[in-house]
């Protein structure tokens, strides 16, 4: 018997959202794409939901719906539950939430009065979860999200044939292709982890491509490209060049040579050709990322760590990012020379110190740029951008 839930889904922000900075400006933290889905579109799935909303800053909040006040399950996003713990949150009853690492983790409430009093049972969650809590977790745990995906979405389907012009490697059972995608003279290894094509997806000749992999539906790798797992490429992108373990949130373009590793890039970007992103430092030392939270450069603990970019900043060809690169919204990267470690959004150039990108110009840019998916740019986008423009 299948489960659906048949009351309101509420995603919360208030433990994470600041950890996830760029990405976060524009989107909720249930909104970033990891492992084949958005943790949104995870959720939904495992509970058989279509009625979500989300607590988020008071700006983002008209885009993304406002809860209801009615009896609703509240769940922070970010993590894959175990088959046990999917049950624990399918089995609350009105009034009980489960703990994970003294955080509140579900609970299912009336949103009438959300208040921490209507809780009357709180059991903890004492196995390990695969829990992101930070921007270098979506791409460092992102093979154990497309395996987690790989398996929800393909359960009981069956794969189109992959052509006989390509070279496989692997078992047959790790990759899926779905409906109208194409792939020709390719090499498609899935010894090295499974493979997920989507919808109207199409990898060209000359392609060489190692799992863990999900192409999104109507994205495209480009002639003769070189990507290593695991990658996450969303919807409608175009990535040419050399990747490993990356993740593009959807409607981007890196289209060209030139090697990014490591990172997370968000909606509507550009990388121009033969930009690099370096994701090793040449001490091997650990790299530091800006914490927009803590408003300083952190330790991540990792030695491979690239760019991470937030929704619709643009790099200029031969851009060369330092290892551990953080660009902010809207910036336009253009400048000669390395540009800093910390690019502000909406910098007119990359460099520190240099001027704002005219706000009105880069609706423009983005107007422009969404216009080539036949999606618009609305007003509340608009407002959306301008509050990150005067505020961050």
């Amino acid at each position: 018997m299948n489960y659906q839930l048949t009351m309101q889904l509420v995603f919360s922000d208030a433990q994470y959202w600041e950890e996830f900075l760029p990405l976060t400006f524009t989107k909720p933290t249930a909104e970033m794409r990891c492992g084949i889905l958005t943790f949104s579109e995870r959720w939904q799935k495992l509970l058989d939901s279509s009625e979500v909303s989300f607590i988020t800053e008071d700006y983002l909040q008209e885009k993304f719906k406002k809860p209801e006040s009615v009896e609703s399950l509240f769940l922070v996003p970010n993590f894959l539950p175990s088959e046990t713990v999917l049950n624990q949150i399918k089995e609350l009853k009105l009034g009980e939430a489960l703990v994970y690492e003294d955080e509140l983790l579900a609970v299912r409430i009336n949103m009438t009065d959300f208040s921490l009093r209507q809780i009357e049972k709180m059991t903890d969650i004492t196995e390990e979860l695969v829990f992101f809590k930070n921007t270098t977790d979506l791409f460092s745990l992102n093979e154990k999200a497309i395996n987690f995906d790989f398996e929800l979405l393909t359960k009981n389907k069956q794969s189109q044939k992959l052509s006989s012009t390509n070279g496989f490697l692997g078992n047959e059972k790790d990759l899926f292709i779905e409906e109208g995608a194409e792939i020709e003279f390719a090499t498609i290894n899935c010894k090295t982890g499974k493979i997920y094509i989507g919808k109207n997806a199409e990898i060209m000749e000359g392609s060489n491509v190692r799992g863990p992999l999900s192409l999104g539906e109507s994205s495209k790798i480009n002639m003769g490209a070189k990507i290593y797992g695991a990658t996450t490429i969303g919807p409608q992108c175009k990535v040419g060049g050399e990747v490993n373990n990356i993740i593009i949130f959807g409607f981007t373009n890196k289209g060209h040579e030139g090697f990014v590793g490591n990172s997370v890039i968000g909606e509507w970007c550009n990388i121009g050709a033969d930009t690099n992103s370096s994701n090793l430092k040449n001490n091997y030392a650990e790299v530091k990322l800006w914490n927009y939270k803590e408003k300083k450069f952190k330790n991540t603990g990792l030695q491979f760590c690239g760019l991470i970019m937030g929704d619709h900043s643009k790099a200029a060809i031969n851009t060369q990012f330092n290892t551990g690169t953080v660009v902010g919204v809207g910036a336009n990267i253009f400048k000669s020379g390395f540009p800093p470690n910390l690019i502000d959004s909406f910098s007119w150039g990359g460099m520190k110190g240099d001027e704002k990108f005219n706000l009105s110009k880069a609706y423009e840019v983005a107007e422009k740029a969404m216009d080539r998916r036949k999606l618009p740019l609305t007003e509340i986008d608009k407002d959306i951008l301008k509050f990150v423009y005067e505020n961050y």
